[in-house]
């Protein structure tokens, strides 16, 4: 007796998005690790030195993670109101941040109590940087002014009242400690010099400024407010480049890769772009569960950390094949049975006779019901709503091996109105399909042809057909007007190509033939 064959299930191409070397790279990252704070995560900073700690400022708090840490390893809570802006100097000895009581705050990352408080804003500071030289801090408010600190003295150097409203983003040179650049929303970019009295370059924007990124030759300066990020060109005079609208919302956070050469905006639509930073094209997206307020990238892309309105971090670390393979090859193999009984150096001997076990064969369970002849309650095993929804093209196969036996009107003969519905709410969803469309066309005539007598008698039904009749409709109406677009096209396809004289020679011309003998070898025609 022949062995049963299971039904054979059709791959079919996926359909999905270009497999690129960016795919690859910035989908190499394990599941998110998801961490409630105790409210909105507005900025992440990592530290510059090893082992690469970031400090997140959310509400009154700032927690310090470590790289592999689900647990803040520090936490500054000496903030009577929320916490802006929490920044490492060069160093990461120490923590600067702004806070909605318009003091800055001086921490020691490996203290607790503020080691200097600078007083002189009038309203809440939303941000703080340290200049190159790591003595020096410059502040941004919402009292509209920028200011310069001096850390030992603990004292102002200069304040810049040149913006008219909030300032809310600002980068400090790493090159030139004497070079500050501040976004306002008045939506301007200035650059200062604390050499000089007042800004000495302004960009206009044209949308409330969100934040700001240097790049490393500091030749760039990139800018996010409302849906655009710009970058500016600071060698020639704040000359703009590019205008990006990638977002559907506002751009709240920027962030460069490790090697430069990739540039990442997150926005309130919840989405993270990463662009090519030579043709500024979306080379991929990540997507997010709430919109994204704050975004970093820890050194070589090790991790990738968002913050987010709703108080929850997360946390993308990069996987290591190379680790995982050397530890799985560590680990030791347990001897099998064989190497028990024979040994380990056993080798096979050319007499030795195997005895192969049988394999059991695990059956589907519309394939049990098929091997069994119930055509009926096999359609129903496929017809189950995860087979239709996730893999309709094993419902649409069972149909397929029942038309092939000859069985398909029978099985869906003798249903009643529930299952009748649930079997043409498939066919309407799925006929259009050009992957199924030969066997559900198939079934639907044989639909029509067995209940044509019941018709009338229940409503839900009659909506149903009424609804694949309109369906029927509209797609062959859709494939007449592809046709006739397609005679278009071969028209102008046909009168736009050149034609070309084919040369030929008078032997050619009369089939062999010369000129004379050809036209002696003409019949007369004779008109009587």
């Amino acid at each position: 007796m022949a062995s049963f064959k299971p039904t054979k299930i059709p791959v079919y191409p996926k359909l999905g998005e270009k497999v690129t070397q960016d795919t690859l790279y910035w989908k190499n990252y394990k599941a998110p690790v998801q961490i409630k704070e105790f409210g909105a995560v507005s900025n992440i900073d990592f530290s510059p030195v090893a082992p690469h700690n970031y400090a997140v400022t959310a509400f009154t708090r700032i927690h310090i993670y470590g790289p592999c840490s689900q647990e803040p390893v520090k936490t500054f809570t000496r903030f009577k109101d929320t916490a802006y802006c929490g920044r490492f100097r060069s160093d990461g000895q120490l923590l600067v941040a702004g806070c909605e009581d318009s003091v800055v705050r001086l921490f020691d990352v490996s203290g607790k109590v503020a080691l200097r408080m600078f007083k002189g804003h009038t309203k809440a500071v939303h941000v703080t940087d340290f200049t190159s030289d790591r003595y020096q801090i410059f502040t941004g408010s919402d009292d509209y002014t920028c200011r310069l600190w001096d850390i030992p003295n603990a004292a102002e150097l200069t304040t810049y009242q040149e913006h008219t409203d909030y300032i809310r983003c600002g980068v400090a040179s790493k090159l030139n400690r004497d070079l500050f650049i501040t976004g306002s929303y008045d939506h301007t970019l200035k650059v200062f010099d604390a050499r000089a009295d007042k800004s000495v370059m302004t960009m206009e924007h044209g949308h409330p400024v969100e934040s700001l990124l240097l790049y490393p030759s500091e030749g760039l300066l990139v800018s996010a407010g409302g849906r655009y990020v710009k970058v500016w060109d600071l060698l020639k005079g704040g000359q703009p480049l590019v205008s990006l609208k990638n977002h559907h919302k506002t751009v709240t956070c920027l962030a460069l890769s490790s090697n430069g050469q990739r540039l990442l905006s997150a926005s309130l639509d919840r989405h993270v772009k990463v662009y090519n930073t030579t043709s500024y094209k979306v080379v991929h997206n990540f997507d997010y569960a709430a919109a994204i307020l704050s975004l970093a990238l820890a050194p070589d892309d090790e991790s990738i950390v968002v913050g987010m309105t709703d108080s929850i971090l997360s946390i993308k670390h990069r996987k290591h094949t190379e680790e995982s393979m050397e530890i799985m090859s560590q680990q030791r193999r347990r001897p099998s049975y064989r190497v028990f009984v024979k040994g380990k150096n056993y080798v096979p001997k050319q007499d030795d006779y195997l005895v192969s076990k049988p394999v059991k064969e695990h059956l589907a369970k519309y394939d049990r019901q098929l091997k069994k002849f119930n055509v009926s309650k096999a359609l129903d095993t496929a017809l189950e709503t995860w087979f239709r929804r996730r893999k309709p093209e094993i419902t649409v196969a069972v149909m397929k091996e029942l038309n092939r036996r000859g069985t398909l009107k029978n099985a869906l003969a003798g249903r009643d109105e529930e299952q009748l519905s649930r079997l043409l709410h498939f066919v309407i969803g799925n006929v259009v399909d050009t992957r199924f469309a030969p066997i559900l066309v198939t079934a639907a005539e044989m639909i029509l042809d067995i209940y044509k007598s019941v018709i009338g008698q229940s409503a839900l039904i009659d909506r149903q057909l009424l609804r694949l009749q309109n369906l029927l409709e509209t797609e062959i109406n859709l494939e007449r007007e592809l046709l006739e677009v397609l005679g278009m096209l071969d028209t102008l396809f046909a009168t736009s190509i050149a034609r070309k004289e084919v040369p030929y020679s008078d032997i050619g011309r009369y089939n062999g033939l010369a000129q004379g003998e050809a036209s002696s070898s003409r019949p007369e025609l004779q008109v009587t």
